[in-house]
C-alpha cells in the first residue's frame, strides 16, 4: 500500500499560519490625529481659536501694525513685535487665571504667602461655578432634542428664589442653607417648565418661548429689587437685601486667604454634574431623555410620553439653572443682588454646553477654560483688551457648531458614521 504526499494546488498557496501582525500604534494615533472625530475637532477649534485671537491682537495694537509698514525692508521687526505682544498677551491671561510668576517667586522669596498664589485660580474658579450650572441644564435639555435657551431666566429666578429664603427666615444654618439653595432650584425648575408644558400641550418651540421668559425674568428682578420687600434697608441703590450669615456658602480656601472668594458652590456644581452624568447614562428616566432626543417618533411607537419627558426634562434643566443662581445669591453676592448680579452666565451656558458636548464631564471642563478666560481677562486689564476673552469664546462656538468648517480648514478626514453635531429637533 503506497503512501501519497498531498501537494498544494498550482495557485493556491499554503495558509499562512504566523500571528497576525499587531496595529502599529503611530499610525493608529496619526490615523486619529487627522480625523474630525469630537475629540480632535474641540482640540482644533481650542487652537484655530487662540490663532485667530493671536491676528486680531497684532492687527488691534497700534505699534506692531506700524512694524508691518516697512515689512520688506526689515521684516524681523514685524515678527518681533508680534511674538512679543501675543505671548505677553497669552502669558498675561494665564498669570490672570491660573498662576501668577511674580506671586510665585515672591512666595519663593518668603516675600507672600501660599493663599496669595491661590488667587487667580480661585477667581476662575469663582466665575466657572454659575456656568457649571447653566452648561447642565443646556446640555441636559440637548439630549432630549430641546434648546433651552432659557438658562438665563431660570438663572434670574433661582436666584431671586434663594435671596427671599436667605434674608427673610430665620433658622439655624444647617437648615437655612439647604433651604435656600432648594428654593433657587424650585423657583428655576418652575420657570424652566413652562416652555416644556407649552411645548408639550400647545407644540410651541422652546425657544422662542424660553427666550421671551428671559425678557420677562429680567424686567421682573427690575422690578422687584425696587419693592420694599426685596429693597436695601441702607442702599439707596437698586440692589436687594443682603442674606442672613446663616445662608451663606462657606467659602473653601478662607483659611489661607480671607480673599479667596470661592465657595462651597463649586463642589455642589461638581455633584451636580456627577448625578447629571447618573441620570443619563444610568437611569430610566435618562433612557427616555436620550430616546426622545434621537428618535421621537421612534420613541413613541416605543410606548414613550414624549410630551411628558419634554416637561419633565425642561423643569430638571431649570432646577439645574436656578442652582446657579442661588450659588450667585448665597455666594458671591450675598451682600445684595443687582439686576447686573446675574451678567450672561445663561447665554454662556449656551456655549459651555456645546464646547462639552452636552456631556456632564465636557461642561465642567468647558466651564473651567470660559472661567479662566473671564477671569484672565479681567486681571490683566488693561493690557490685554477684556473683549478678547468674548471674542475667543464665539470662536471657538463658531467651529464647535460647524466641525465641517474645522474640517475643510484642516483637510481632515471623514470619521466612520460620519462627523458628529448636537442638534435641537424642531426647527
Amino acid at each position: 500500500m503506497s503512501t501519497q504526499t498531498e501537494t498544494p494546488a498550482a495557485g493556491k498557496p499554503e495558509a499562512d499560519q504566523s500571528p497576525e501582525p499587531k496595529p502599529n500604534f503611530m499610525r493608529l494615533f496619526g490615523r486619529y490625529l487627522t480625523e474630525a472625530n469630537s475629540v480632535m475637532v474641540t482640540i482644533y477649534s481650542l487652537l484655530l481659536a487662540f490663532l485667530i485671537g493671536a491676528v486680531l491682537l497684532i492687527v488691534s495694537d497700534e505699534y506692531t501694525r506700524s512694524t508691518f509698514s516697512y515689512f520688506f525692508a526689515r521684516p524681523q521687526d514685524a515678527w518681533y513685535a508680534s511674538r512679543d505682544l501675543v505671548v505677553e498677551s497669552y502669558t498675561a491671561l494665564f498669570e490672570g487665571a491660573i498662576l501668577n510668576f511674580n506671586t510665585l517667586e515672591q512666595y519663593q522669596a518668603g516675600q507672600a504667602e501660599f493663599g496669595n498664589l491661590l488667587r487667580p485660580l480661585s477667581e476662575t474658579l469663582t466665575y466657572a461655578t454659575p456656568l457649571i450650572f447653566t452648561g447642565l441644564a443646556v446640555g441636559l435639555a440637548f439630549r432630549a432634542g430641546l434648546f433651552n435657551i432659557g438658562a438665563q431666566g431660570q438663572l434670574i429666578f433661582g436666584m431671586m428664589g434663594a435671596l427671599i429664603v436667605g434674608f427673610s427666615l430665620d433658622l439655624p444654618i444647617w437648615l437655612h442653607l439647604p433651604l435656600a439653595i432648594i428654593a433657587g432650584g424650585v423657583a428655576g425648575g418652575l420657570l424652566g417648565a413652562v416652555p416644556g408644558v407649552l411645548k408639550a400641550s400647545t407644540g410651541a418651540h422652546e425657544v422662542i418661548s424660553s427666550i421671551m421668559l428671559n425678557n420677562i425674568a429680567a424686567l421682573f428682578l427690575v422690578w422687584a429689587l425696587g419693592t420694599a420687600f426685596l429693597h436695601s434697608e441702607t442702599k439707596p441703590d437698586l440692589v436687594s437685601k443682603p442674606v442672613d450669615d446663616s445662608a451663606v456658602l462657606p467659602t473653601l480656601l478662607s483659611s489661607l486667604n480671607p480673599s479667596l472668594r470661592v465657595n462651597l458652590a463649586l463642589v455642589i456644581g461638581i455633584a451636580a454634574a456627577v448625578f447629571t452624568w447618573w441620570l443619563l447614562s444610568k437611569s430610566t428616566f435618562g433612557f427616555r431623555i436620550r430616546a426622545v432626543g434621537f428618535n421621537e417618533h421612534a420613541a413613541a411607537t416605543a410606548g414613550m410620553r414624549i410630551g411628558s419627558t419634554y416637561t419633565t426634562t425642561m423643569t430638571a434643566a431649570g432646577a439645574l439653572a436656578g442652582l446657579g443662581g442661588a450659588a450667585l445669591a448665597l455666594g458671591v453676592s450675598s451682600g445684595g443682588i443687582t439686576t447686573n448680579t446675574a451678567l450672561d452666565y445663561g447665554f454662556s451656558g449656551i456655549t459651555v454646553a456645546l464646547l462639552g458636548r452636552a456631556n456632564p464631564g465636557g461642561i465642567v471642563a468647558s466651564a473651567l477654560l470660559f472661567g479662566a478666560l473671564k477671569a484672565g481677562a479681567l486681571s490683566a486689564q488693561p493690557d490685554v483688551p477684556v473683549d478678547i476673552s468674548t471674542l475667543l469664546q464665539a470662536t471657538i462656538v463658531l467651529f464647535i457648531a460647524a466641525p465641517a468648517l474645522v474640517k475643510a480648514i484642516l483637510h481632515l478626514r471623514t470619521p466612520r458614521g460620519g462627523l458628529v453635531t448636537l442638534e435641537a429637533k424642531g426647527w
